[in-house]
């Protein structure tokens, strides 16, 4: 049986704060009661069976698990009121008394609320693939890890055969593609899965233009697996790494997100890397295509996407760039002298992975990137402590529902945490749900990030994080304005109740440091953005290299960050009016 495990350790990992919000899975076969066995596989079944009407599990293996762990008592019974009747005040409090009731017995003991953050069909497979390259899959995903994916695919497989780019979109080359391969990594054969939902998976890729049709990230990892040639990838120069600062396009500009995307994506171009060609992969060769490997035209292909996930089609100006870089630019850097040139950039993208892996105890800022960051450190060295630490923290990313073993991107313990304390307090029945509150504030201090970015974190790209909240927990340790916004909300409203409820304030120079970082967010247009200053240019976007997302190359302020950092700055003005008044008044 399935058990969430709240922040503990384990060999290989490091941690800022004792694994304060760690979340992750284990497999237990001897945990559990028949009854409850029985009550997992009819959640199970009951998923599967809606599957089509409805998407998104609700995350009932962990429901089960903490209402279990945290007995509330009796809950209310609910207040019927007819359409005529006046709602009374009494009636609105043994409500609210219900909702609370029940979200404590939800909270783990650490003070946060475990949830999904889950969805895109792109995060899970090229795990799979990674593992299966460097040949960790069975060591890190044993027979019930791999159970419970193949449950996830197939349950969110479209009715025409196809995957989507998320759960609810309609089906698309690239997560058809990635799901199909990952499947028959797993053991799936060609005419497996209910219904023969391995051959319509097949019969969507081949109907739609065959596998040279996936967008660029999946082309990138279709190459890496073998199952493509990098001849049909546009270029992804690690030389960029090596441009002055002061060049526009410069990879420091990027939106945070992007730029660690293309890092160890350029690593492994750079190298032009290629996992074992075994049987599996000389069988997808065949699978895949309209056409004999052999014969497949690689330059077209490098500009070939489905019509289904051509959201964002390249301008003319980047497809010529991207054919002067191929055709020109490339035959020149991997031949002598201009190679040393590489052997240069490489060496100076691979120490930005490391930074990278280093200041974030290797969680790294996202899945997508968590990946691509393991497999560019196990090609560095496969006998690497970089490589096994990855490996160790790859649970942290993972979440077991009833629909089966999903990745996540990263995890929302702090934001999640931060609403749902500002909607307890709102409801005004503070000293009956005490132990609550004082859980979720220890969450709360525990989570805001102490230190900034190691070393010269501006030569690093990097932007100062001494003060901030993440998205999840101190240890994935990259500032998010609105989040900590809204941790600096929640610790000031916490620092005005009694400290026998509550548990004790944080000091104020915390509060400052908070600040400090929401301060030095803001652009010059008074907006926020998310991760990092604004420091791009905006037609810097027609160099979008993905077919899939808009508006994403560079960063932009936001109206949700905007207003969560006005609120947060607002509350703290509010009690410490005197704080950084010259100055800071716009």
């Amino acid at each position: 049986m399935w058990k969430l495990k709240i922040a503990e350790g384990g060999p290989e990992l490091v941690s800022l704060n004792n694994f304060i919000g760690r979340q992750h899975w284990e497999f237990d076969p001897d945990a559990g009661t028949p009854e409850e066995h029985a009550e997992v596989e009819r959640v199970r079944e009951e998923f599967k069976k809606n599957r089509f009407q409805k998407k998104q599990s609700a995350d009932l293996l962990m429901r089960m698990q903490l209402r279990k762990e945290n007995p509330c008592g009796p809950i209310p019974p609910p207040v019927k009121v007819k359409e005529t009747e006046v709602v009374t005040e009494e009636a609105v409090i043994t409500t609210l008394r219900r909702a609370l009731s029940f979200y404590s017995s939800i909270q783990a003991h650490d003070g946060h609320w475990p949830a999904e953050s889950a969805g895109p069909l792109f995060f899970l497979q090229p795990i799979v693939m990674a593992l299966y390259i460097t040949g960790g899959l069975n060591a890190m995903f044993s027979p019930a890890h791999q159970k419970e994916i193949i449950r996830y695919l197939y349950n969110h497989q479209n009715e025409d055969g196809g995957w989507g780019f998320h759960i609810e979109g309609h089906s698309t080359m690239f997560g058809t593609a990635l799901s199909y391969i990952a499947l028959r990594i797993l053991g799936e054969g060609l005419e497996d899965g209910e219904n023969r939902a391995m051959a319509g998976g097949q019969k969507w890729i081949l109907d739609h233009g065959g596998l040279v049709a996936i967008p660029s990230w999946g082309k990138f990892w279709v190459t890496v697996l073998g199952v493509y040639e990098w001849s049909g990838c546009n270029p992804l120069p690690p030389e960029f790494w090596l441009l002055p600062n002061i060049f526009p396009i410069h990879p420091g500009k990027m939106l945070c997100y992007s730029r660690l995307v293309y890092m160890p994506m350029s690593c492994l171009y750079g190298k032009r890397f290629v996992g074992p060609i075994t049987g599996l992969v000389q069988s997808l060769r065949q699978e895949l295509y309209n056409e004999p490997y052999h014969q497949i035209n690689w330059n077209n292909a490098r500009s070939t996407v489905a019509k289904e996930d051509l959201y964002y089609p390249h301008p003319l100006v980047q497809d010529m760039l991207w054919g002067v870089l191929h055709h020109v630019a490339e035959p020149i850097l991997t031949c002598w002298p201009f190679s040393m040139l590489r052997e240069k950039a490489l060496k100076a993208a691979i120490g930005h992975v490391r930074y990278e892996d280093e200041n974030s105890q290797y969680l790294c800022i996202g899945s997508v990137e968590k990946v691509l960051c393991l497999i560019a450190r196990w090609v560095e060295d496969p006998n690497s402590e970089a490589y096994k630490r990855h490996l160790a923290r790859l649970p942290d990313n993972y979440w077991v529902a009833e629909d089966g073993l999903k990745i996540q991107s990263f995890g929302c313990q702090m934001w999640d945490a931060g609403f749902a304390i500002q909607a307890i307090l709102s409801c005004n029945l503070n000293e009956e749900f005490g132990p609550t509150l004082r859980k979720s504030h220890d969450f709360v201090k525990a989570s805001q990030v102490w230190q900034n970015p190691s070393g010269d974190f501006k030569a690093m790209y990097r932007h100062i994080s001494k003060g901030a909240w993440t998205f999840s927990m101190q240890d994935h340790g990259w500032q998010v304005s609105d989040c900590t916004a809204e941790g600096l909300k929640v610790a000031i409203l916490f620092s005005q109740m009694s400290p026998d409820l509550v548990g004790e304030k944080m000091e104020t120079e915390r509060f400052y440091d908070a600040v400090n970082v929401i301060l030095s967010l803001q652009s010059s247009n008074g907006g926020f953005p998310a991760w990092e200053p604004q420091r791009a240019y905006r037609w810097l976007e027609k160099f979008n290299p993905t077919e899939f997302f808009e508006d994403t190359l560079i960063e932009r302020e936001y109206i949700e960050c905007t207003s969560s950092a006005v609120q947060g700055l607002a509350l703290f003005r509010k009690f410490y009016p005197k704080h950084r008044r010259t100055g800071d008044r716009q």
